[in-house]
């Protein structure tokens, strides 16, 4: 029984070093035309949006241990390819508008930032003041560019 425990052991460890060489991509690619909102807003959203929502993400350490490194390059991808502060002036008006409302039912229905996220980065949780900052800005902002 003792050999069988070893075996599984040694097998999952060669497995867990394998999967480490499973490429995925971690780039941040140039900014072309990024969001110039007011510096109080631009804060917040650097603290607590850019990792997933720009090309300014910052990969931790365990971003590069597979497989929280998979799950970490969904979500940015996901969170990129949903709403881009990096590619902002490549959207349509209509397209930021409705990124706009976007921002502010996520805001309303408190659904952003992901749970698993918040764990290792509790700096980036939003405020009720950031969220009226941010709500305030979002529902001005069409009107204002």
């Amino acid at each position: 029984m003792l050999k069988n425990w070893k075996f599984i052991i040694i097998a999952l460890v060669l497995i867990f070093l394998m999967i480490q060489f499973i490429p995925i991509d971690k780039s941040n690619p140039p900014t072309i035309g990024e969001m110039s909102p007011p510096a109080e807003v631009a804060s917040i959203l650097q603290r607590s949006c850019y990792d997933y929502h720009s090309h300014q993400t910052i990969w931790p350490w365990y971003s590069r241990i597979a497989p929280v490194s998979w799950m970490i390059a969904h979500d940015v991808k996901e969170g990129r390819d949903h709403l881009n502060f990096s590619t902002w002036s490549t959207y349509t008006q209509r397209q930021q508008l409705k990124l706009y409302e976007e921002i502010q039912e996520v805001i309303e229905k408190n659904e952003m930032l992901l749970k698993q996220y918040l764990w290792l980065h509790p700096s980036a949780r939003l405020t009720d003041a950031d969220k009226r900052i941010l709500k305030a800005w979002s529902s001005t902002a069409p009107a204002a560019y």
